[in-house]
């Protein structure tokens, strides 16, 4: 959690000591301990909370799924226009034959193009 190592926290001890001194070393660890109880109590109670709104469900919910780690736009956007399960879609795409895709040219080609043919090179006013 945090990247924090035992060795971090080791080192990050001895610095207390030093900054804070050892008569406020055991205020300041209380309180510290006081904090993590308290942001513990509180997590807990939000789970027991929602445990009780959803009620047996809670148990069936995927909570990885819904990590926003593992949200990709890309794989959201390819699976939504992939994903045609209405009969009719489906018997279109089995009779017709897939065409076969233009190459898109390059930006680099399309500018070489417009000077050839003695255009502009394409220009937008709102682009940053």
């Amino acid at each position: 959690m945090f990247g924090l190592t035992f060795d971090k926290l080791v080192i990050i001890g001895i610095i207390a000591v030093f900054v804070l001194g050892p008569e406020r070393l055991p205020h300041y660890a209380a309180q510290l301990a006081r904090l993590v109880r308290t942001v513990r109590d509180m997590a807990n109670g939000a789970k027991d909370r929602m445990r009780e709104e959803m009620g047996p469900d809670f148990d069936d919910v995927d909570w990885k799924k819904l990590d926003p780690r593992q949200y990709d736009p890309r794989r959201i956007i390819r699976e939504a226009l992939l994903d045609d399960t209405t009969p009719a879609a489906a018997a279109a795409t089995a009779t017709v034959t897939p065409a076969v895709k233009p190459v898109r040219e390059s930006a680099y080609a399309q500018r070489l193009r417009l000077e050839r043919e003695g255009k502009p090179a394409p220009y937008d006013s709102e682009a940053t």
